[in-house]
């Protein structure tokens, strides 16, 4: 339905000037002015608000339109159609049962309208003071005028957190951003996706799937399907979008434990990536990401619902193409454009992303351990790594590992997080062949080695002693004494 034009004028009145416009332009002569109404009033024409319609309109109609516009200075002003006195105002309903709406919607906010209705209908059955029970529609339409909408993802109770995203939400206006360029801002969230895959030994999965969309070209870097939800298959796949699209400037995040683990937070704070997460229980600040999630059920897996089993290696190469193949290369909705291109042309700020080894190191966690000198070891998790011997005399070692990975960790220094060797567990079977290296010299600048010897084998206190008690001219004072060894 319309009820303006394109230029923001009212449509009947706009109507009524093109049925009586040719009158004021060209009046008739004297006597034939009742003809032309009478001719005009035969006529049918396009219904202003409604598409396909049609209306016509009685002789004095058109008579009152002609003399109200000839008389105006401005005549579609004057041909507007006039408020109503009481327009505002709502007498089917009365102040007492409009207030008691209001407050049982504030008690219920996750009620339907149909719902609200029927509560209303019997409290005016128990309290006839309310005055009479208004139409459903009536109940409607006050309750969309106020925004008092059903609030469907609202729990049913809340804790105190979401009470206060719920809060929030009502009292601040919800406004939609872009990212000035390409990769400046990149979103990243986990989707449970609604068929489940078999594995090799016949278990049935709940699948799912991380993928990382540039926010301003709308492209989808990586999408991946998983089976759980994890800070190991999160960095995984991470990895394989800044391999692919380069590092971006800042991520954005929900505050699930995974984008939330000190391998996630670590990492990308080693690459200079600003990690952003949306408020608690505020999903709709990652709206993007959430749309996305739309189109991958609406396409992807509608394409693949008659495979059955569907493996999950079968169901990441359906992604691949359907990601880089038609999400990629489509129209988007919003932009008008494709996300390729769109991410192409830029402006950009994407960096180069590191090599394999570099990201592995940087996503990482990284803690402080105490090295056991008995045996240059330390723990991490329950496992015993051991240091390499040239940095046995450190005493507190900053060591970087995975919680899902402990085949190795790295050994860095404290202060410019450089990894100085790798680390690996201990192995006490290969130990135990009684073979020993030789220990190296401690890399310590200025450190003597054990070719070195002092000059003067008596210390300089000593020798300080020594010649002070010669100052004095006194003989030694003790009788000294031959002793032989037969």
């Amino acid at each position: 339905m319309k009820t303006e034009t394109d230029g923001g004028c009212d449509g009947w009145a706009l109507l009524r000037f093109s049925i009586i416009g040719g009158l004021l332009a060209s009046p008739p002569e004297r006597g034939r002015l009742k003809a032309a109404f009478e001719e005009l009033s035969r006529r049918r024409y396009r219904h202003p608000t409604q598409d396909g319609e049609s209306v016509c309109f009685g002789a004095s109609t058109i008579e009152r339109w002609y003399y109200e516009a000839k008389e105006a200075a401005d005549p579609i002003a004057a041909l507007v159609r006039k408020v109503r006195s009481d327009a505002g105002q709502t007498p089917a309903m009365s102040p007492a049962l409009l207030a008691a709406l209001l407050e049982q919607y504030a008690a219920h906010k996750r009620w339907s309208y149909q719902l609200h209705a029927d509560n209303l209908a019997a409290l005016v059955e128990e309290n006839a003071e309310l005055g009479p029970m208004p139409s459903y529609a009536t109940v409607c339409r006050r309750m969309k005028e106020r925004g008092l909408r059903p609030q469907r993802g609202a729990p049913a109770r809340p804790t105190a957190g979401q009470q206060k995203a719920l809060e929030r939400l009502e009292k601040r206006e919800v406004r939609g951003f872009e990212a000035e360029y390409v990769l400046g801002l990149v979103h990243l969230d986990f989707h449970v996706g609604k068929r489940r895959v078999v594995d090799a030994q016949g278990r049935y999965h709940s699948p799912v799937a991380l993928a990382v969309v540039d926010d301003r070209s709308r492209l989808c870097c990586h999408m991946q399907w998983y089976l759980a939800e994890s800070a190991e298959n999160l960095i995984h796949g991470l990895c394989q979008a800044f391999a692919k699209r380069g590092l971006p400037r800042a991520l954005m995040t929900d505050n699930g434990s995974a984008m939330l683990a000190h391998e996630t937070t670590g990492g990308l704070a080693r690459l200079g990536v600003l990690h952003a997460t949306t408020l608690a229980h505020s999903p709709y600040q990652n709206g993007k990401q959430e749309a996305f999630w739309g189109s991958a059920e609406g396409r992807l897996m509608a394409m693949l619902e008659k495979v059955d089993p569907l493996p999950l290696s079968f169901l990441n190469q359906a992604t691949q193409a359907w990601c880089e193949m038609e999400y990629n290369r489509k129209a988007h909705s919003e932009t008008g454009e494709l996300p390729l291109d769109r991410f192409l042309e830029g402006p950009s700020v994407a960096r180069s992303a590191p090599d394999a080894e570099m990201l592995r190191q940087a996503f990482c966690a990284q803690e402080v351990r105490t090295q056991r000198h008995s045996d240059g070891t330390v723990t991490l998790l329950g496992v015993r790594f051991e240091i390499p011997s040239q940095y046995r005399h450190v005493r507190k070692v900053h060591v970087r590992y995975r919680t899902w990975d402990l085949s190795s960790a790295y050994l860095v220094a404290p202060r410019t997080g450089v990894v100085l060797a790798r680390l690996f567990p201990q192995d006490k079977t290969r130990n135990a062949d009684a073979r020993r290296r030789t220990l190296p010299e401690c890399a310590l600048p200025g450190a003597p080695t054990s070719e070195q010897s002092p000059a003067d084998p008596v210390p300089p206190l000593m020798r300080r002693l020594l010649e002070t008690y010669a100052a004095t001219g006194l003989p030694p004072a003790y009788l000294p004494k031959e002793e032989n060894d037969e």
